[in-house]
């Protein structure tokens, strides 16, 4: 990418609570000499997170102020014709986010994000991984907790066993936390949407080409007592698992056949109906616009807990993984995932694209494919722990 550009990087969303948390840290951590912007349609609240940042780090190079919304193609085209990297936090990404990927596949322009929301990550595949392909960028979706530390698990996970064998890998996710009203949102209207994200699944299905000579597999899904992940697992349909898979499908590291089982853990089996329940009401009630309009105002987007609370959030991930007859049990461990440890990977993300030597891949990546030991790195420096029991 042209190192003439005016910019390494740009953050979008830097007035949200998470946005705000990786503005913060990006202003700690950028290089000397790095040159960044923070973009959005307010210049006011830009203005003030600049201050606020210039006040926490003043030996930090300042950001420079871009007005952009997310909603205009053409201020969204010089954006991203002037930075090598964008990172954005605005979501709901399936409403407010494909402008900004369109505009960076474009402009061979480095893309990450934190979506967790599998029908925009399928149509971006199909609406822009080709034009990136062409144009060299790097679009990197689910750069937070959805799904760095289980896409980077599993992978830490796979180093670890033999090499060209079939391998399984099921991971287990315990967390105490609360997560981000942005999270909710999307979920919500995820609920929303189910048709559209069906049809987006099946039409990726039919145009993704896949390797004849390797197989990748889902998990069958059952309840059932873990003793390594210290409780109840059950199955957890959230984007971590696919995520995960496509990574298998890109790295031949994972062998010939690859089997991965994304699940939740409860230390109490009673609470996995009870959870289910919860989540079905939710599916039930967010295709319907009032009910909808209720539901989103439980929690506010741009909005997050107090930093007292985020000390005391947590979350463990436990992968067992299997083949050429080894067995391995791994962790993954880290603090508040909602909003500390995900503006913490994000910024990292970005870093990664912009800083550091990566091989040469371009189109829509998992964060292995496109970042892989580089990634796992950095966010091992930055306090998030990988280890082998």
């Amino acid at each position: 990418m042209e190192a003439s550009r005016r910019f390494d990087l740009a953050l979008f969303g830097a007035t949200g609570f998470t946005g705000g948390l990786t503005a913060r840290y990006l202003a700690a951590q950028l290089p000397a000499g790095a040159r960044w912007a923070i973009v959005g349609r307010n210049r006011a609240k830009l203005e003030a997170v600049a201050a606020e940042l210039a006040a926490i780090e003043s030996a930090a190079a300042a950001p420079e102020i871009l007005i952009a919304d997310a909603a205009d193609p053409s201020a969204l085209a010089e954006v991203a014709a002037a930075t090598r990297v964008v990172a954005t936090t605005v979501g709901p990404y399936a409403l407010y986010g494909g402008p900004l990927v369109a505009a960076c596949a474009a402009a061979g322009t480095d893309y990450c994000d934190l979506t967790g929301e599998p029908e925009f990550v399928d149509r971006t595949w199909l609406e822009h991984h080709g034009t990136a392909e062409r144009s060299g960028a790097r679009l990197v979706h689910c750069c937070g907790f959805d799904s760095i530390p289980h896409d980077l698990g599993a992978y830490f996970t796979v180093k670890q066993l033999p090499e060209g064998v079939p391998l399984t890998v099921n991971g287990y996710v315990n967390t105490h936390a609360q997560f981000s009203g942005g999270t909710f949102h999307s979920a919500v209207n995820g609920f929303a949407r189910a048709r559209e994200t069906i049809a987006a699944a099946k039409a990726r299905r039919r145009a993704e080409p896949r390797d004849p000579a390797r197989r990748i597999h889902a998990a069958p899904p059952r309840l059932r007592r873990v003793p390594e992940a210290g409780g109840w697992a059950a199955p957890l349909p959230t984007i971590d698992g696919s995520v995960i898979r496509r990574s298998a499908a890109a790295v031949p590291r994972y062998g010939p056949e690859f089997t991965y089982g994304h699940n939740l853990v409860a230390h109490n089996p009673a609470t996995i109906p009870a959870l289910a329940l919860g989540v079905g009401a939710v599916a039930l009630l967010a295709p319907l616009p009032p009910t909808r309009k209720l539901l989103l105002k439980l929690k506010d987007p741009g909005e997050g807990p107090d930093e007292a609370t985020r000390e005391r959030s947590w979350f463990k991930l436990t992968f067992v993984g299997e083949g050429g007859g080894e067995r391995v049990v791994t962790e993954v461990t880290g603090g508040d995932p909602g909003y500390t440890e995900t503006s913490k990977m994000l910024a990292e993300s970005a870093l990664c694209l912009a800083f550091d030597e990566l091989p040469e891949t371009a189109g829509q990546l998992t964060t292995v494919a496109a970042m892989g030991e580089m990634l796992l790195a950095r966010v091992e420096k930055a306090g998030i722990t990988f280890r082998k029991r």
